[in-house]
C-alpha cells in the first residue's frame, strides 16, 4: 500500500478495484489511532534506532497522552538528558532533534516517559546459542563507559506497565531489548503483559513486536490487533498518503 508498485497503484486505474478483508481491518484499526481515538491514548515504542520513529513520534507528539520509550532508541534521549550511555547504540546526530521532541512533549502536556534502569552488559549476547549473558541492572544516568545497555530494568518495567494500567487505547511497536535472548526478553514481556492485562484497545504494530508477542508465548488473541501492515503501517500514522490507498479510493 505505502509503495508505487504497478499492481498496486496502475492496476485499480484499469480494472474494477476493492480493498481486502486485511487492508479493510487494518484501515480501521488505524483510523482508531489517529481519528477516533479513545484516552487516554498511550504509545510504547521501542526497536533499535531513533531515526526509523522519527516521524511516527512527530505526528504522535500531537495525538498521543503519553510516549514510552524504550529499546535501542531509548539510549539517545537518555544521552541527549546528558546522561552516560557507555556502549549502547546510539545516533549521535539525531540528538538534536529528540532534544526538540523532549521540549515539545514538555509544552504540549504530551508525558514522555524513559527507563529509569537498564540491563547492561560488556558484550552482546550469543543470539544462538543463548548462551546465559549475567547482565547488571543500572540506574539510566549510571551506565558504566565499556558497558551497553541491552534491555530496560526492573523498575522500569514497573514504571511502563503502571502507565500503561489505564489506557483507553494503546499502540505498541518495536521490542524494550534483545528479546531473542532469554537474558534480555524481561522487558519486552512485561510490556506485551501490560497490554494483555490492559482494558482497552490494544494494537502491536511491526514484525518485531509481533514476531515477539509469538517467541515469548502469547495467546495473539489476548490483543486487540496485530498489524501485519509493517511501514505501510508506519507511514499511515506518520499522516502520509498511501499510494495503493489512493488508488482504492479514486
Amino acid at each position: 500500500m505505502h509503495r508505487k508498485h504497478a499492481s498496486v497503484f496502475d492496476l485499480p486505474k484499469r480494472l474494477p478495484h476493492y480493498a481486502g478483508y486485511l487492508i479493510a481491518t487494518e484501515v480501521g484499526v488505524l483510523k482508531k489511532l489517529t481519528e477516533d481515538v479513545q484516552r487516554p491514548y498511550v504509545v510504547a515504542l521501542g526497536g533499535a534506532k531513533v531515526s526509523d520513529k522519527l516521524a511516527v513520534i512527530d505526528q504522535l507528539l500531537g495525538k498521543a497522552d503519553r510516549l514510552l520509550i524504550g529499546g535501542g532508541m531509548a539510549y539517545t534521549f537518555l544521552k541527549a538528558k546528558g546522561y552516560e550511555v557507555g556502549r549502547s547504540l546510539l545516533q549521535e546526530d539525531q540528538i538534536p532533534v529528540v532534544k526538540e521532541y523532549m521540549e515539545r512533549a514538555e509544552k504540549q502536556g504530551v508525558e514522555l516517559v524513559l527507563p529509569v534502569d537498564a540491563l547492561v552488559a560488556a558484550d552482546f549476547p550469543d543470539l544462538k546459542t543463548k548462551a546465559p549473558a549475567n547482565p547488571t541492572t543500572v540506574a539510566a544516568d549510571a551506565i558504566p563507559a565499556d558497558q551497553e545497555g541491552l534491555d530496560i530494568g526492573p523498575e522500569t518495567r514497573k514504571l511502563y506497565a503502571s502507565k500503561l494500567a489505564d489506557a483507553a487505547t494503546v499502540f505498541w511497536n518495536g521490542p524494550m531489548g534483545v528479546f531473542e535472548h532469554p537474558d534480555y526478553a524481561e522487558g519486552t514481556k512485561a510490556v506485551a503483559q501490560a497490554l494483555v492485562d490492559a482494558e482497552g484497545f490494544t494494537v502491536v504494530g511491526g514484525g518485531d513486536s509481533a514476531a515477539a508477542v509469538r517467541t515469548l508465548g502469547f495467546d495473539e488473541k489476548a490483543f486487540g490487533h496485530i498489524s501485519t501492515g509493517g511501514g505501510a503501517s508506519l507511514e499511515y500514522l506518520e499522516g502520509k498518503t498511501l499510494p495503493g490507498l489512493a488508488a482504492l479510493e479514486d
